[in-house]
Formats: C-alpha cells, structure tokens, sequence
C-alpha cells in the first residue's frame, strides 16, 4: 500500500509542518509509530506517504518510510528535489526550501513484491532519479505526491508515463485531491497505477479512496528483455550531486 504525500498533516503553511517533525536521530517519532502500527495491525507492506522528520539546521526532512507487515522499517527515503516554483492558483508561491531541507541519497530496498524505488511529488520532473533506481535495480517505484490542480492537470499523467516506459518499471502514484486550507490550495488527485508499457492499470481521478491492480511481472521481464534500453544507453550513468 501507497499513502500519498503528507499524508498526516497537510495544509496551511509549509513551517506547520516544524510543529511536529520528529527528531532526525529518534528511532522512532509519534508519526512514525503511527504508521508502523498501522501497517502491522492490517499485515500490510506500507510506503507510507511522507512525514516531517527534523533536519540538523532547523528545518525538516519530506520523509518517506517502507514498514513490512511487522511494522519494521526496511528502508526511508528523503525528497531530493524541492518544490520551489510560481503556479496560478490560489496558493501562487510555494517555497519548499524554506522549510525543507533536501535529502542526500537515492533509495531502492528488496521486498517481497520486487526491488521498490522511492521518490516523492516533484522527484518526478527528473528522470535522473529514476533512470539512478532503474539502475539500482528498481523494479517497481512508489511515488508519494501532491501535485497541485494546475501543473497535475497538465502534466501529471503524461509525466508518470514516461517515467514507467524510460525505466520499464511499474510507477505506483499515490496523489493527494481536494481542497485544502481553507480552499487556498487544491491538489490534483488521480493516483494511478502505471505499467511498464506505459499502460494505465488503474486510477482514481477525483475524491478519496484506492486503486488496486494486479502487477504481471513476467511481462516486464518481456519488456526488458525484448528493448533493452538500459543496456543500449550511451550516457554516463547519473550521479547525485550534494545540495547547495
């Protein structure tokens, strides 16, 4: 299961978020536990979306966490690229940087299920991250998000395609939808399941809820095997360079 971007605590001003970050050395924090406990008591693998984790110069990791059916961490995975750009919507400005901070590595854990890629919202503008987990291994990519209504509608599906095809994984999407603070700021929703052929296999496009589908992994093995991209790439393989 993917729960989608600020899954906890979303709206209002980003620095709310500061109110209730965890420490970044606590092995466990009261959102954390949260969601730990949640995926033991419904045996469940839970990429579970993102939350405030507090950063050495006072401002916040966008956190995400892999728990198995224990509620055991596997692995965590911190937003690399931050959304600092102007939208016409009511929100206008939104300045992710003054509150997070971005993190420093790429993440692909095993599971049951495949090799799993994490990247969150805005992470997926950059194909290097991606093509960096396909080449991690990647099988699968969760993708925790947020989009707003104006930059999701136009470029939120065509985007996740992309991303599933140039890597041949399968993208499990995961959008916030609605309205939020007050009407201020309005997200796009459509979380979807996306195949390695480029195939939606299922989606939600408007109010809350869940998409389900059943992967059919021998059929990316046939994807991979048949175009071969990652072998014929001719460009250096994409390294992450530190933050400013």
């Amino acid at each position: 299961m993917v729960l989608p971007e600020c899954c906890l605590l979303f709206g209002g001003h980003e620095s709310h978020q500061l109110e209730y970050a965890g420490e970044a050395s606590a092995e466990t924090t009261e959102l954390k536990t949260a969601l730990s406990e949640l995926a033991a008591r419904y045996d469940i693998y839970l990429v579970a979306g993102t939350i405030p984790v507090r950063s050495e110069d006072g401002r916040v990791y966008s956190r995400t966490y892999l728990f198995d059916n224990t509620g055991s961490t596997l692995g965590d995975y911190d937003k690399l690229h931050l959304f600092d750009v102007d939208v016409a919507d009511g929100t206008k400005q939104y300045r992710e940087s003054d509150t997070f901070c971005p993190g420093e590595k790429i993440t692909v854990i095993d599971t049951p299920f495949g090799k799993l890629g994490l990247a969150i919202c805005y992470d997926l503008r950059f194909p290097d991250l991606f093509r960096a987990m396909r080449l991690a291994g990647a099988e699968l990519i969760a993708l925790p998000s947020a989009f707003t209504k104006v930059t999701g509608e136009a470029h939120w599906q065509p985007l996740i395609q992309a991303r599933a095809i140039e890597t041949q994984c399968f993208i499990l999407a995961a959008a916030q939808w609605g309205q939020h603070n007050q009407g201020s700021r309005e997200t796009w929703g459509q979380s979807m399941i996306v195949d390695p052929w480029g195939r939606v296999q299922a989606e939600k496009r408007e109010e809350c809820g869940w998409v389900q589908a059943t992967l059919d992994r021998s059929e990316q093995d046939k994807i991979r095997k048949h175009i071969p991209v990652a072998g014929h790439n001719r460009f250096s393989e994409p390294k992450l360079r530190k933050s400013n």
